[in-house]
This record gives structure tokens, C-alpha cells and sequence, in this order.
């Protein structure tokens, strides 16, 4: 089959021939991709971000948001059959650490992350997951459509979703970068809570796509626009700001827009988090981590997707051109998301 590998980091992926993967236990499925989102995770990993965390071995396949059809199951596999159509969690999870008991999948002790630990990801024709990944989808659902949810859709909807307690009527929410992860965040915000949306952005192109999908206010990313949402908040910032930045700069920012006992979701990352003491202690302002969601919020969030609450704004590649949707994702073509078709 065809995949996606890289070789060496700082350097282009190749396209590469390789053995399609096989059933390695009874609870292994096997995968036909029908859409592989192309994530900025992916530029972190051909830059060498992760390999410290994830200590891959070169060379490997990428791609963590996939969807498509089962093509094979193990003999204990009970919740899917061949042929159905499924989006994966990106993290197959045991199930039994104490951490998949309370539900926190991302914390899993003995789990592997297909295209980013040392297992072949979805940047391919075939991918190897497990049954506990799977979630069954409308036969009629295309993989493409929905491919980006299994991680952007959830990294977005969990931090909306750990927020809805906060974002009540007559609450302001902040919403920084309207791409990929945070033009869903917005139907989210849109789909579950009563707050009201004001989004920034320094490209006209996304603030208006923002707008048709939710956002009650927009705001340009021009150097003033700290002041603007201030302006639109009685002086305050938001209730909760979604930094889906958190680089150059941008993190800092969400900070000042943030409201006094207000929350700082960080989701973006490259950058780095700095702020007075008295900051925290006089303002009661709260700076939270997020990283991809559980098993359960992808389910909610399909449920959206499918009453079509939270729509996916795609632009689709075969996977020959793999290296023309990374490149246009690094140099900002990219409105929404970049989706790969084998």
C-alpha cells in the first residue's frame, strides 16, 4: 500500500510502498481509510517536536484523525463488522488502568497513539487500531467528511465541553484562531452553551467563516485587538478564551483577554506561558491544559456532527499530495481543514 512516512525529521515526508498492516491480537482492527485529516501536530512531528515524548523509530507513517471502513477484525472483536463505516479515536486504550476506568483515555498506562508513538498511522491506505477505538457511523457517512473530528473535532469540543459550566447566558466566550481546531470550537460553543462568541483571527478569510458558523462578534488580530475585545466585554476579557494559538506571542494575548476570575483553555502550543503571580492570586484567573478528548466526547460530538450542528470546512487531497496539503497547511491556504483521500 501507499503511505505517508517520514524519514528524517526537518525534512519532507516521502511517499513510500510498504506491506499493508495485519491483525496482531483479537481485539486489532483493520481499517480502509477514507479521509485522514492533516493536522499542524503533523508539522510539530516532521520537526522533531514529539520525538523526545514519543520516541518513534524512523521511518513511520503519520496521520492521527482518521475514519473509513473496517476491512478485518480480531476473533474477539464484538462491536463492529467488516464493511462498517467507523471514525477512530486517535488513542486505542486498554481499558482496564485505572485511568480508562475514569474514563480518561488520553491518560491511558498501555496505550499506543497510531502516526505519532511507534505505530503506523492513517496517512495510508490501511490502518491498524483496535475495537476500543472504533466508533460505528451512518453507512451513508462519508470517512472524508468527518476524518478531522477524530481529533481536531474532539481536542476542541472536550476544552468546550470541560468550559459549559462557566458559559451560562450573558457570558462571554473568546475564541483565538478561527482554523482548524477552532472553527469547530465555535459550533460547539454554538451547539451547547448560551454564551455569547467572539472570535479573533489575523486572516479576514477565517473571522468570516466564523461568522457564518456561529461567532457573534469578530475580531482582526491587527495589534489592537486585546483592546477591541476589551472593548466588547465593559473592559473585562472573556469568561473563558480558547487560545488555539499559543505561539509568537498569541498565548500572552489570551491571557490579557481573559476576564478577572476568568479561564485560559491553552490548545495551540509552541509558544510559552509567562505571567505575574499577583496576575493569578488578584485577578483569580486560571490557565487549563487541554489535549485530545475521551472516547465519550467523540461519540457526543458525532451526534452533533450528524444532526449537522458541527459541520467540517475541508479541503481534500488524493494522498500523492500529501506534501502539497503540508505545505499549504504551514503557509496558511488551509480555511478549515486539509483532508487526504487514498
Amino acid at each position: 500500500m501507499k503511505a505517508v512516512r517520514v524519514h528524517e525529521y526537518h525534512s519532507d515526508p516521502k511517499i513510500d510502498d510498504i506491506p499493508e498492516p495485519t491483525l496482531q491480537g483479537p481485539l486489532d482492527v483493520i481499517v480502509k481509510i477514507g479521509g485522514a485529516g492533516v493536522c499542524r501536530t503533523d508539522l510539530h512531528i516532521i520537526n522533531g517536536d514529539w520525538a523526545a515524548a514519543q520516541d518513534p523509530t524512523l521511518p513511520y507513517v503519520i496521520g492521527h484523525e482518521n475514519a473509513g471502513w473496517v476491512e478485518a477484525i480480531g476473533d474477539g472483536v464484538t462491536n463492529v463488522a467488516v464493511g462498517d463505516t467507523v471514525i477512530l479515536h486517535p488513542q486505542p486504550s486498554c481499558g482496564l488502568c485505572l485511568a480508562c476506568r475514569r474514563g480518561r483515555d488520553m491518560q491511558c498506562e498501555n496505550a499506543f497513539f497510531p502516526g505519532l508513538s511507534n505505530n503506523d498511522g492513517g496517512m495510508a491506505e490501511y490502518l491498524r487500531t483496535t475495537a476500543r477505538a472504533c466508533i460505528k457511523l451512518d453507512p451513508s457517512t462519508d470517512p472524508a467528511d468527518v476524518a478531522a473530528l477524530a481529533d481536531a473535532g474532539i481536542t476542541a469540543y472536550h476544552a468546550v465541553r470541560k468550559a459549559v459550566p462557566d458559559l451560562f447566558p450573558g457570558t462571554t466566550a473568546v475564541v483565538q484562531g478561527a482554523g482548524g481546531l477552532g472553527h469547530i470550537a465555535i459550533q460547539a460553543l454554538a451547539a451547547i452553551t448560551g454564551t455569547r462568541i467572539v472570535v479573533v483571527d489575523k486572516n479576514p478569510d477565517a473571522l468570516a467563516l466564523a461568522k457564518q458558523i456561529g461567532a457573534d462578534e469578530t475580531v482582526l488580530a491587527d495589534g489592537t485587538h486585546i483592546d477591541a475585545v476589551k472593548d466588547l466585554t465593559n473592559g473585562l476579557g472573556g469568561d473563558v478564551v480558547f487560545d488555539f494559538v499559543a505561539e509568537q506571542g498569541a498565548e500572552l494575548d489570551a491571557w490579557q483577554m481573559t476576564a478577572p476570575a476568568g479561564s485560559q483553555y491553552i490548545l495551540g502550543y509552541g509558544g510559552e506561558f509567562k505571567a505575574p503571580t499577583l496576575d493569578f492570586v488578584g485577578g483569580e484567573k486560571n490557565v487549563i491544559g487541554n489535549i485530545v478528548g475521551t472516547y465519550a466526547d467523540l461519540t457526543e460530538l458525532m451526534v452533533l456532527a450528524q444532526a449537522g450542528k458541527v459541520t467540517l470546512h475541508t479541503k481534500q487531497y488524493p494522498l500523492d499530495a500529501a506534501l502539497d496539503a503540508l505545505h499549504d497547511l504551514d503557509a496558511g491556504r488551509v480555511r478549515g481543514r486539509a483532508i487526504l483521500v487514498p
